[in-house]
């Protein structure tokens, strides 16, 4: 296991020999030392990344398809290793784990195949005075900075792209889970990624690493996924050099049932949009809102079917649900727990933190929740899910839209044309309309208001990290 900072393809210590600990979020103990990079290691990978830019963009599509082919190859004949790992230093079920793998090499094969597809058009003027001729080109040198909860798929689904689309790129792991980072850091490279293509950096100086690499005019993309308060942080910094920017921020997921819903196919989805990743998503559910006539079945099915999952340490096959992935992770949780229940909530399962080693909270249902309660509020990443009720159409939609978020939101009606309706009306970038996951490497992820600007999968992704440019011409 690498532990190395990964600066033009060679395993190279910190400048300042610091190193930081990585700990196990099932028992708080320490399973690894890794180097914590600072801002002369992020210029030196931004030296690196600049020096391979110009051979990576003239390398043929076909040639950059093949090598994000291999590493999707790679990644899944070592499936059950990444998954290990995943788990072992985010906490998350190894069966949630091995799923994450797997949707994390598909943004490899999915970008391989995208490689060769950057088109260019050709028309005339309007006038008829010339021809307009437009090509894309590779943006430049991108500084790709990942958040901890899927420590794989938000790396691949930044660097297929990126990679597909000619460019070379800076990877910031989140500092609680860069073991991931190094390992897709190496099976690249096995990939035949060339040296300096790929550069990975670790560290717990976060803020000023991005900060040095972001005044650097080298830096001409920046692609993040975290709190909307740092991607605030992080566009008055890109702005200083103008630096193109892609942002997928909070979410505050609305999950609204209307009386008509398959009940069943409704809990089912609320399980799956809720206790995916243990809660700990951007796109979980995070607000329930019930039609009230089902309001009590559907809080009595959901507790009985969140308080049967097996809690435990992630690496542990028979786990459903393991810890979460710090104390400040966990305090969060059990602090809008709290606040909720002195407001007046009743929790109908868990409530409450046990005692014991690592950072669990247990999977938790409360009803009766104030509608000014801040858990309504502020992303739970959780497996915590309050129950608002609603008595009719207009009132839901009202309830869903009430945030300042608009990253995804769950729709479960049996009337299509109503399911349709709210779909539009609803404020997000993504509903899952009787579906319970909306992620897939084909398709365009991303949110409004302030869940982010632009998309990640599908063709979307991949121009983000493409600039057209204009040849007028005559002939």
């Amino acid at each position: 296991m690498e532990t190395e900072l990964f600066i033009g393809g060679t395993w190279v210590p910190a400048s300042s020999a610091r190193r930081f600990d990585v700990l196990d979020p099932a028992t708080g103990d320490v399973i690894a030392s890794v180097a914590d990079g600072g801002e002369a290691d992020a210029i030196a990978a931004v030296d690196a990344a600049a020096a391979a830019a110009p051979g990576w963009a003239a390398t043929p599509p076909r040639v950059r398809g093949e090598a994000l082919r291999r590493a999707f190859e790679l990644m899944t004949e070592r499936a059950d290793e990444l998954a290990k790992l995943i788990s072992l230093e985010n906490g998350k079920a190894v069966v949630d784990a091995k799923g994450e793998v797997t949707y994390a090499a598909e943004f490899f094969r999915w970008f391989a195949e995208e490689a060769v597809r950057v088109d260019g058009s050709v028309a005339t003027a309007p006038s008829g005075a010339n021809r307009i001729l437009v090509t894309r080109r590779p943006v430049g040198v991108c500084v790709l900075v990942t958040p901890w909860n899927f420590p794989a798929a938000m790396a691949t689904r930044k660097i297929g792209p990126a990679l597909a689309a000619g460019c070379p790129v800076i990877l910031k792991p989140a500092s609680d889970t860069p073991l991931t980072a190094l390992a897709m850091a190496a099976l690249l490279a096995e990939a035949g990624v060339p040296d300096g293509v790929v550069n990975v950096l670790p560290s717990r100086s976060s803020g000023k690493v991005v900060a040095a690499m972001l005044r650097d005019s080298r830096v001409r993309k920046l692609s993040f996924t975290g709190s909307t308060e740092v991607g605030r942080i992080l566009l008055a910094q890109a702005a200083e050099n103008v630096v193109n920017t892609s942002m997928e921020l909070g979410g505050n997921a609305p999950f609204v049932v209307f009386a008509d819903a398959d009940l069943d196919a409704a809990i089912e989805g609320a399980m799956l949009a809720k206790m995916r990743n243990g809660g700990e998503a951007c796109t979980a559910a995070n607000r329930f809102f019930v039609e009230a006539g089902i309001a009590d079945e559907f809080a009595r099915r959901l507790a009985q079917r969140m308080s049967a999952l097996v809690v435990g340490p992630g690496t542990d096959e028979r786990t459903q649900v393991g810890p979460l992935v710090n104390e400040d992770t966990v305090a969060k949780v059990d602090a809008l727990v709290s606040g909720a229940l002195e407001a007046g909530a009743s929790a109908v399962t868990g409530g409450s933190r046990p005692s014991g080693p690592g950072f669990y909270y247990p999977p938790t249902v409360l009803t009766g929740v104030a509608p000014d309660s801040a858990i309504l509020r502020e992303e739970i990443f959780g497996p915590v899910a309050p129950i608002v009720t609603f008595t009719g159409e207009d009132e839901a939609v009202r309830l869903a839209n009430d945030t300042e978020y608009g990253l995804v939101a769950y729709v479960y009606t049996g009337d299509l044309a109503r399911g349709l309706r709210v779909s539009e009306a609803i404020e997000a970038g993504m509903v899952g309309l009787n579906r319970g996951l909306v992620s897939d490497p084909a398709a365009p992820f991303g949110g409004v208001k302030q869940s982010g600007i632009g998309r990640e999968g599908g063709h979307e992704g991949l121009l983000e990290y493409l600039e057209p440019k204009y040849i007028a011409l005559d002939w």
